[in-house]
């Protein structure tokens, strides 16, 4: 098993999927052979030329299928791009077995999850697959992008519509099965363009957007405070702000751009509410400014009596005598794109997150062998 997670690991490291540009054909190629070999149906979806995305399937045999749930996996495929060369030690699209780790672009984020997914989908193919229900293996692109060619389409389309979702991710085989949503919106001001020499001549759109943005600040100082569940908390940030062209004129725009970070019971379609009434309120003129939704996904909490989610809990401690930790999630998954469905979204997978989005970037070697130890059982309990 380690030889086999490190050979496939050390493949998908040597296809490069960096965002931008997010071409993703070579890598999905490789992974939908391996996937057809082992007996899977297997299917190259694509929304938008270059940005592929694989659908691979097993059902059980006859009627057992219709008897049992249907368990998708999931890994995104896209990484970042490499950065600065010179911060690297190594060959970035090399992977290097150093330590017990194996170093490379995407080693921890996210190919490490999806080199365990692929032995998996191997692995059960081996032992005949499943007894009842079906198991869904996809490997996404548009990830890094946030965009909504990966697994944003394949959930429009209907290619994927499980009862479970199991997301790879940096988790050190713990599990996060709650994620906030996301909430993007612009503010645009205008104003009058003038000689920075008689300002009054003209009207500040910078001013004016530090008027409406200072209001949003007052409002969010208290309103989020009390927005709290266990870690998780609801914020807001001010990601960008640009105002003008040149010192010495009064600037006549201004844009800013926002993020709000929601708990789970609380709506996208609320939060852009909030925040438009907020800028409503200040008093400024209707036709020198505007906000704009940008994109937005509910957060979501895997129910408490989550079949998959005890099948991992049980697993963990069976195998490593432990309890599962569950943890807080700082960012966004693609399981965001289920979040109204009413499933079972689970993030888990080898890799620490600290490792992500970083030069020499790895992922430990005993803690993939361990990530596909608990999950093969995990799917025989689930599926067999």
């Amino acid at each position: 098993m380690k030889n086999d997670l490190v050979s496939i690991l050390s493949d998908l490291i040597a296809l490069p999927s960096p965002y931008p540009p997010g071409t993703s054909v070579e890598i999905c190629a490789y992974a939908a052979k391996r996937l057809k070999k082992a007996g899977y149906k297997v299917e190259i979806a694509t929304h938008k030329k270059g940005v592929d995305n694989v659908v691979a399937r097993m059902k059980a045999p006859g009627k057992q299928a219709a008897k049992g749930p249907v368990i998708a996996f999931n890994a995104h495929v896209d990484t970042v791009g490499v950065g600065e060369r010179a911060n690297w030690k190594s060959d970035p699209y090399k992977a290097l077995v150093k330590g017990g780790l194996v170093y490379g672009l995407g080693a921890g984020n996210c190919k490490g999850s999806m080199a365990v997914q692929i032995w998996l989908a191997e692995e059960m193919a081996r032992r005949g697959g499943p007894k009842k229900g079906e198991l869904i293996f996809t490997f996404v692109a548009d990830e890094e992008n946030l965009g909504p060619e990966g697994m944003e389409y394949l959930r429009k389309s209907g290619k994927v519509r499980p009862d479970a979702l199991i997301l790879g991710a940096q988790t050190e085989n713990n599990l996060i099965v709650a994620e906030r949503g996301v909430m993007w919106a612009k503010i645009t001001t205008k104003g009058k363009a003038a000689h920075a020499g008689n300002p009054g001549a003209g009207d500040n759109a910078i001013l004016r957007m530090m008027r409406l943005v200072g209001a949003l600040s007052s409002y969010y100082d208290k309103a989020l405070a009390t927005r709290v569940s266990g870690a998780m908390k609801s914020t807001v940030n001010i990601g960008m702000f640009h105002g003008g062209h040149n010192t010495n004129v009064v600037p006549s725009a201004c844009t800013v751009e926002i993020d709000r970070r929601l708990l789970p019971n609380e709506k996208v379609t609320d939060a852009f509410k909030e925040l438009k009434k907020v800028i409503d309120g200040v008093g400024e003129p209707k036709s020198q400014y505007a906000v704009e939704f940008l994109t937005g996904t509910n957060g979501f909490t895997a129910p408490a009596n989550g079949q998959a989610v005890a099948a991992f809990e049980a697993v963990v401690k069976k195998q490593q005598g432990r309890k599962v930790k569950f943890l807080n999630a700082t960012g966004v998954s693609d399981g965001r794109y289920y979040a109204d469905d009413k499933i079972e979204i689970i993030n888990f997978g080898p890799g620490s997150g600290a490792q992500g989005h970083a030069a020499n970037e790895s992922v430990p070697i005993a803690e993939m062998v361990q990530s596909a130890k608990i999950q093969l059982e995990v799917v025989q309990r689930l599926l067999c």
